[in-house]
């Protein structure tokens, strides 16, 4: 949360999904104003779980950037453009979920 917080990511949301999926315990959704400013969301992240010994198993849009999302198994990092972000709308498909503080 603090790395996407350091690249000045907007909205952050913390989700837990524990009880509405099995695939993962929660979600952090957050948003970049650009490509650019998505990407080193995306790298941050990546970089400060990396110094502490975690690697994704899977890194998927981060070219274009309107929708990153970084799998680390439990925790599930969705960096989205404001439009994608208003599009899929994920905390409304969520919405079961209890957001967390942080």
């Amino acid at each position: 949360m603090h790395a996407a917080e350091s690249k000045q990511a907007k909205d952050i949301v913390v989700l837990d999904v524990r009880e509405a999926t099995s695939f993962a315990d929660y979600f952090l959704i957050c948003t970049g104003a650009n490509v650019r400013q998505g990407q080193a969301i995306a790298d941050e992240i990546s970089k400060q779980l990396r110094d502490v010994g975690e690697r994704p198993s899977s890194l998927e849009g981060y070219g274009n950037a309107e929708w990153v999302l970084l799998d680390y198994g439990d925790l599930v990092i969705h960096v989205f453009s404001p439009k994608a972000r208003a599009y899929y709308d994920l905390e409304r498909l969520w919405r079961d979920s209890k957001p967390l503080e942080w």
